[in-house]
């Protein structure tokens, strides 16, 4: 009977999509640890009889990719390999009702937002004095850290304030006592997410606080880096640049998705900003903190693109440099204002402009990569891999971002997790190559 309850408590958490559904499902094992379970994130074998899946319902692929997921754990529940199978997060969320009907053997779905009613399914308790305790899934020395959660903005394109409500602050006091207890735990870097940074304070406050927040983080001991991603740039809070520029654990780098640079496409994408502003605010931040990389995010084939708005899409991103960007196609997601209009740029049209503007980037990547050789930057290395150890400087991110590659010899040794000052040596379009110094 002993053996039975430790089987029935061991949880398989299963994670696709963004970094917000990865602090959501670590916040989820905190709770399941809690309660006394067995849990593991995305084992690969794994003897566990319940497995839960954190869905993605962002755009097309991501979608396919959850319910794929869904199918194959379907099929090994009905298999007789699982007992229990439940799904949460975005996809859940925004197709319940569909989903409840096209695959009924999942025992359970639950929305973004329903983790009490999820721990009650599985007869554990939701104990509200976790604040910001969460089991970490990354590598030790990094962590996402949700500072809000939901949208207000009102993107045409864009499903998320359908999936995940709308923004709601988390208050700086639990912030930081959770940045404290990350730091404890031997975190040295906070990567700051959530839909929207710049709109942090606004609900909680009235007023931005983000340049509050920041000050309050980087007050913390042990915290070296904190890290901007998702910033939006309409009514961007300039005092939070102040903030980065006299702070040195602050990194100088920001993620801030411009979705495009033509002015027909980013009113018809209700960005409320223009192309003209834009520059403007990206000259600013480079003029207020010198040396900041600078990411974003942009989206071909949006309804109604021409090859007119393409090109000043693409003469936008020649001008501006972003030391970092990313392109999507667009997607056509129902019950957006975008879902009213035509999808009328083919799909292979759509791929050949992202295509486009990635070529563009990969040269000015390689222009910039090319000037940082013969400079030594601190990095923070994340993991050893065919014959490098692979790590980070100040102006990238995990996962989306340029890397710094150590070969390994007899006489390099690199902790993971650790800083080092490392000499370039050589750069690729996306990567540097250098030496321990």
């Amino acid at each position: 009977m002993k053996v039975r309850n430790q089987t029935q408590n061991k949880v398989n958490v299963i994670t696709l999509g963004c970094s917000k559904n990865i602090v959501d499902s670590e916040v989820l094992m905190g709770q399941l640890q809690a309660n006394q379970f067995d849990v593991t994130h995305e084992a690969e074998k794994s003897d566990a009889n319940i497995v839960i899946i954190n869905t993605c319902g962002f755009i097309d692929n991501a979608k396919q990719e959850s319910i794929d997921t869904i199918l194959r754990y379907a099929d090994e529940k009905e298999a007789g390999r699982l007992e229990k199978l439940y799904v949460t997060g975005c996809l859940s969320q925004r197709y319940k009702d569909e989903l409840e009907v096209e695959i009924p053997q999942v025992d359970a779905y639950f929305g973004t937002l329903e983790l009490p009613q999820m721990l009650k399914v599985l007869n554990a308790d939701y104990k509200h004095e976790l604040i910001g305790e969460r089991l970490i899934t990354t590598p030790r020395h990094y962590a996402y850290f949700k500072i809000a959660e939901g949208c207000n903005r009102p993107c045409s394109f864009c499903a998320i304030p359908l999936m995940r409500g709308k923004h709601v602050d988390r208050p700086i006091e639990d912030l930081v006592k959770e940045a404290k207890r990350l730091a404890g735990m031997g975190t040295k870097e906070l990567i700051l997410i959530a839909q929207d940074l710049t709109y942090y304070g606004l609900q909680a406050y009235g007023e931005r606080k983000l340049a509050d927040l920041l000050r309050n983080l980087s007050d913390v001991n042990g915290i070296d880096w904190i890290r901007l991603q998702y910033a939006y740039p309409s009514q961007f809070p300039l005092d939070a640049l102040d903030v980065m520029a006299e702070r040195d654990n602050i990194c100088k780098y920001l993620d801030m998705p411009l979705q495009h640079g033509s002015d027909a496409m980013l009113k018809t994408m209700r960005r409320g900003i223009t192309k003209r502003r834009t520059i403007e605010l990206v000259d600013t931040i480079r003029q207020r903190v010198p040396g900041i990389a600078l990411r974003t995010t942009l989206i071909a084939g949006h309804p109604g693109e021409t090859e007119k708005d393409f090109q000043e899409m693409y003469d936008f991103v020649e001008q501006t440099r972003f030391e970092r960007l990313g392109i999507f196609t667009y997607s056509h997601e129902e019950n957006t204002h975008s879902h009213t209009l035509v999808d009328d740029v083919p799909a292979e049209v759509k791929q050949e402009r992202a295509d486009a503007i990635m070529e563009l980037q990969q040269g000015i990547s390689m222009e910039l990569n090319e000037a940082r050789v013969g400079q030594t930057y601190k990095v923070l290395f994340d993991r050893k891999e065919s014959g490098h150890f692979v790590g980070r400087t100040e102006f990238d991110s995990p996962e989306v971002d340029n890397e710094v590659l150590v070969a390994v010899e007899k006489d390099t040794f690199v902790r993971l997790g650790d800083f080092a000052n490392v000499k370039i040596d050589s750069a690729s379009d996306f990567d540097l190559y250098g030496h321990l110094v």
